[in-house]
């Protein structure tokens, strides 16, 4: 961070142009889009490419359009478990006749041979790549799994390069791109011909726009004053949240994969435009010297607020010629690496780093468990993963309560332990009692 950026009081110049007036609600409405968009295609892929209910299509009983799923011949052609038929075996039909000719009775069944199936009947007339590229039965499951993992890898990739990208280039460029790229390859993933293909697509989307996220929520956070930061990161939760619950409101009205994934994807390149009106990020103008820009977007936040920038905080972005001569030296010679080289020697900084990304990431594991785990419980599965997303308002309004009175590090400690014993507890529910 250059020393221009130090020298000024970024909180205090905030506190006269105003804490959340017009101008942060403008650009709150904006950064809005790229969260809603971020729970849209990164869980996306949970209806894209869940598996289905199916059963072996049993040749010559099927021909009837109202067989259904459940005819009552079943229990006579399929093993059943769990009271379930099974999804890829049948028995063997008895005779030399042609199977067309079968009665869909016992006697015409060797229940004591099964073979595998070849052809499917579905429960319904959901369509997930499962259907559309034949990735039935046990064989495939990990094909299934694989796709979740590349897109969580293509996450891993993005983030630090775009962290970069954005410390390099600015926050509204980065996001900009990463939206776009991310409709672009969404939309492709929706014209996918194969396995192969889907999953490169499935790669790409979040490699570049995995980090719309961050982005759009420093963009959003940055200009709001001290007070009301808790209040600003919670409509970026909520925003988060809402976008969860309308991906699965979406699925469950689009039930084919191709038309959810067009549906999810073409407002990304609509919503360019709009993008392009959010302001840049004051502090990355400042690391970088652009002193012009910064107090422009500063005095127009004080004008769409109603409030006026004093002559003193205006001065303070204008450091001696040379200070400034210094502040563009030291930016020049030190490069991003070397400055991060520098942040991690400090002992205290590293171990918060460590401690921080380690809360983070058991975050991330328990939260993504339960939303993706949302859908195989009991249940309309929709329904299900819209209540395990909305059920986190409750949790933002008690953080909105208790953030600024007890602190930070009090309410990570005790909400992580709260939430680790009731994971805990809940290996003790009955099986079947709820």
């Amino acid at each position: 961070m250059s020393s221009t950026e130090d020298e000024i009081d970024l909180d205090g110049v905030l506190n006269e142009i105003g804490q959340f007036g017009r101008f942060q609600i403008r650009q709150y409405v904006f950064m809005v889009i790229p969260i809603v968009f971020n729970a849209f295609f990164t869980l996306s892929y949970v209806f894209t490419a869940g598996n289905l209910n199916y059963r072996c299509e049993i040749p010559g009983c099927d021909t009837s359009p109202s067989a259904g799923f459940h005819p009552s011949w079943l229990n006579e052609t399929v093993p059943f478990k769990n009271d379930m038929p099974e999804r890829c075996e049948r028995f063997l039909p008895i005779g030399n006749s042609s199977i067309d000719e079968i009665q869909c009775d016992a006697e015409n069944f060797d229940t004591n041979q099964i073979i595998e199936c070849d052809k499917f009947i579905y429960e319904d007339d959901e369509t997930t790549i499962v259907r559309d590229f034949n990735l039935t039965c046990s064989h495939n499951d990990w094909k299934l799994s694989l796709v979740g993992t590349v897109n969580n890898i293509g996450q891993f990739v993005a983030l630090p390069i775009a962290g970069y990208l954005s410390d390099r280039f600015g926050r509204r460029l980065v996001l900009l791109l990463s939206v776009a790229g991310s409709a672009l390859f969404g939309l492709l993933r929706a014209y996918s011909t194969s396995y192969e293909m889907f999953i490169a697509m499935e790669f790409l989307d979040p490699a570049i726009g995995s980090t719309m996220y961050t982005t759009a929520f420093i963009l959003a956070l940055e200009l709001v004053g001290p007070r009301m930061r808790v209040t600003g990161n919670n409509i970026i939760s909520c925003a988060f949240s809402f976008g969860e619950a309308g991906l699965a409101l979406l699925a469950m009205f689009f039930r084919n994969w191709r038309s959810l994934l067009k549906v999810l994807y073409i407002p990304g390149i609509v919503s360019l435009p709009f993008l392009w009106m959010t302001s840049e990020s004051v502090r990355w103008l400042l690391s970088k010297g652009h002193r012009d820009q910064a107090i422009k977007i500063l005095k127009k936040a004080a004008t769409m607020n109603g409030k006026t920038l004093s002559h003193e905080a205006e001065e303070r972005f204008f450091p001696s010629t040379e200070n400034v001569i210094k502040t563009e030296s030291t930016s020049d010679n030190e490069g991003f690496f070397t400055l991060l080289t520098d942040a991690f020697r400090n002992p205290k900084l590293l171990l918060r780093v460590v401690n921080c990304s380690f809360c983070w990431l058991t975050n991330v594991l328990v939260y993504f468990g339960l939303s993706l785990n949302s859908v195989t419980l009991a249940g309309d599965k929709y329904l299900n993963f819209i209540l395990v997303s909305l059920i986190e308002l409750p949790g933002f309004l008690i953080m909105q309560l208790i953030l600024d009175r007890v602190g930070r590090k009090i309410t990570l400690c005790a909400t992580m332990l709260i939430c680790g014993l009731f994971c805990f507890l809940s290996e003790f529910i009955p099986t079947g009692k709820f």
